[in-house]
C-alpha cells in the first residue's frame, strides 16, 4: 500500500491543497498527458464541439541559436495537425502581445524542417489564460488576426492569438471552466475531467508524492539559485575591496590626481575625494 513520503514538510502538504489551475505548476502538473482535458478547454475556447487533440506535451523547451529560447507551458495537437500553445499567466506584464507574437514564431521555427516548404507550416494558436481581464474590455474572449488594413479581409498566414479572460465569472460553459480554473477544491469544480485530475494531485496517495517531489526540486533550485547568487556578491564584494586598496596605494604613491584613480579603479569619485582626505 502507498503511503506518503516521511519527512515531507507539513507546508508542502498545505500548499499542496491551496494550488489551483491558473497557477503554472499545478497547471503544467494536471495537463500533462491530459488529452481528454486540453480537450476540453480547445472545445471551449474555439466553439468546437468536434475538434479531437491526439497528443500533449508540457514544459517544452525550444532552443534559439541566435537568442533567447522559449518553454511551452501546455504544447497539443489536433486530429488535423493543427498545433496549441496553452499557457496560464498570473501577472498581466506575462502575457504581453509582443511575448505572444514570439511564442507564434517559437512555434513555426519548431515545426519547419531545414528546406521545407512554406506551405508546410500548421495552422498555430497561441492561448493565454489570464488570471485578469488584461484589456479592461469586459470581453469573455479576445481573438488576435492579422488583417489586411486596405483590403479589410483576413491575412489569412495560419497564426491565431487567443486571449482568455479569466476574471470571467459568467454561467456559461467558459465562465464555469473560468471558476474551475480557481478552485482550490476538486469537489467544488463543475467539470469533472479536471476535478478528477486535480483530486488525483491533492488527494491521492501517488498525486501528492508527485507534487511533494516537484515542490522539493523547486526548492533545491531556488537554494542552489541563492547560493549562486550569493558566490557573486561575494566576488563582487571582493573585486571592490580590491579597487578600494589599488586607489589607496595610488593616493598614497601621490602621482595621480583623484579623477584619474576614479577612472582606473573603477570607483565612484566622490568615494575617492573621501578616502584621500582621510
Amino acid at each position: 500500500m502507498s503511503i506518503i513520503k516521511k519527512n515531507v514538510p507539513a507546508e508542502y502538504l498545505a500548499l499542496i491543497q491551496k494550488l489551483r489551475l491558473i497557477d503554472d505548476t499545478f497547471f503544467n502538473v494536471c495537463f500533462d498527458n491530459n488529452t481528454e482535458g486540453i480537450q476540453l478547454l480547445l472545445r471551449i475556447f474555439l466553439d468546437r464541439d468536434d475538434l479531437v487533440v491526439k497528443r500533449v506535451v508540457t514544459q517544452q523547451s525550444v532552443d534559439n541559436l541566435y537568442g533567447r529560447g522559449v518553454r511551452f507551458d501546455v504544447l497539443a495537437e489536433d486530429s488535423d495537425g493543427k498545433l496549441y500553445d496553452c499557457e496560464v499567466q498570473r501577472a498581466n506584464e506575462g502575457a504581453v502581445a509582443r511575448r505572444a507574437r514570439y511564442n507564434s514564431s517559437m512555434m513555426d521555427t519548431r515545426e519547419l524542417e531545414k528546406s521545407a516548404k512554406f506551405s508546410a507550416l500548421p495552422e498555430t494558436w497561441v492561448i493565454f489564460i489570464t488570471e485578469n481581464d488584461i484589456y479592461r474590455a469586459g470581453h469573455p474572449l479576445y481573438h488576435v488576426e492579422r488583417v489586411i488594413q486596405e483590403l479589410q479581409r483576413p491575412f489569412d498566414d495560419g497564426a491565431h492569438i487567443l486571449y482568455v479572460n479569466g476574471a470571467n465569472r459568467e454561467d456559461t460553459p467558459l465562465g464555469r471552466l473560468m471558476q474551475d480554473f480557481f478552485c482550490e477544491r476538486a469537489e467544488q469544480m463543475h467539470y469533472k475531467e479536471l476535478a478528477k485530475r486535480a483530486s488525483y494531485f491533492k488527494a491521492e496517495v501517488e498525486g501528492v508524492n508527485t507534487m511533494c517531489e516537484l515542490m522539493e526540486k523547486f526548492g533545491e533550485k531556488k537554494m542552489e539559485e541563492g547560493r549562486a547568487e550569493g558566490r557573486a556578491e561575494g566576488r563582487a564584494e571582493g573585486r571592490l575591496e580590491s579597487a578600494r586598496a589599488t586607489a589607496l596605494a595610488l593616493i598614497s604613491l601621490g602621482k595621480l590626481t583623484i579623477s584619474q584613480i576614479a577612472a582606473a579603479t573603477q570607483l565612484p569619485l566622490e568615494e575617492v575625494e573621501q578616502m584621500a582626505r582621510a
